[in-house]
């Protein structure tokens, strides 16, 4: 008899609304994306940088360069070697978005698309940190609807319940697992509310919340995909995702570092106030 009572898996990956079949998979991705453009675009317009709908063009670019640059990573990084079989490319409803190309591809084409309409790519990038995570806090429970990307096994009152049908080959069934899933989504959303915090506390030069994104995003991703037990590409004893975590870390904190020292005699004006309160208060 299981003595713990875990969090249960849905039965399937899919919504049924009468004769519609909806991938939750993608429907959880696409409820990011629209919150993360709705902050976004509130920020943006509060800047006086640019409005929503310039953040509503730049982000549908935005979306369609992270979706393709996450895709790519995933089938040419994967330990599975999606690459061999080019019919299951497209199929994104199934799984399979690498982060770190997402926002390599994702963040290179917002900065064009913004330079197209005219909008400072420093604020723009301002703007857009909190967003993200914000973003990925929700998009990260398209992993729970398809049962993947679960963490090794625990007894803790949380542990995740996976069906046998999705269950790793040498675990018992009524095995339960960290639900990294969870651990992410939190993490991200916690994320989201210190840019918030520090973008309103703290003077940072335009842009730069961008770098601070990166930093912390790295830092949980590195410790979250530690818990992971799906096959992945690694050596050293880190996973592949882990190098890159700590690479991005590296990147964007020396940046921090060099930047500030760079500047540190300079005077940054006041920013607008940036709680996720007032905007939500702002718009009932």
């Amino acid at each position: 008899m299981r003595l713990v009572a875990g969090i249960p898996s849905p039965s399937n990956g899919t919504l049924d609304i009468g004769p519609l079949s909806i991938h939750a998979y993608g429907l959880m991705i696409a409820l990011g994306v629209v919150a993360g453009v709705w902050l976004a675009g509130k920020r943006l317009e509060a800047s006086g940088a640019g409005t929503r709908d310039d953040m509503t063009n730049i982000s549908m670019w935005a979306v369609a360069g992270g979706v393709i640059g996450a895709r790519i990573y995933y089938i040419i990084t994967d330990k599975s070697e999606p690459w061999r079989e080019p019919g299951k490319w497209i199929k994104i409803w199934n799984g399979g978005l690498g982060i770190p190309g997402g926002l390599m591809l994702g963040v290179l084409v917002s900065v064009w698309a913004a330079k197209r309409r005219g909008v400072s790519v420093p604020m723009l990038l301002t703007a857009a940190a909190p967003a993200i995570p914000l973003s990925q806090s929700i998009g990260r429970w398209g992993n729970w609807w398809n049962q993947e990307l679960f963490g090794r096994p625990t007894t803790l009152p949380w542990g995740l319940e996976i069906d046998d049908a999705h269950l790793p080959a040498g675990y018992a069934s009524g095995t339960l697992f960290h639900p990294t899933f969870l651990y992410e989504s939190l993490w991200n959303m916690g994320l989201c509310i210190m840019l918030l915090f520090i973008d309103k506390r703290v003077k940072l030069r335009p842009g730069r919340l961008m770098a601070v994104y990166v930093v912390g995003y790295s830092i949980g991703r590195f410790w979250v995909e530690g818990l992971r037990i799906d096959p992945a590409n690694s050596g050293g004893g880190w996973r592949l995702n882990q190098w890159m975590a700590v690479v991005f870390f590296l990147l964007a904190g020396g940046y921090l570092v060099l930047d500030s020292i760079r500047h540190r005699h300079d005077v940054v004006p006041a920013e607008a106030p940036v709680e996720l309160v007032d905007y939500v208060a702002e718009d009932e």
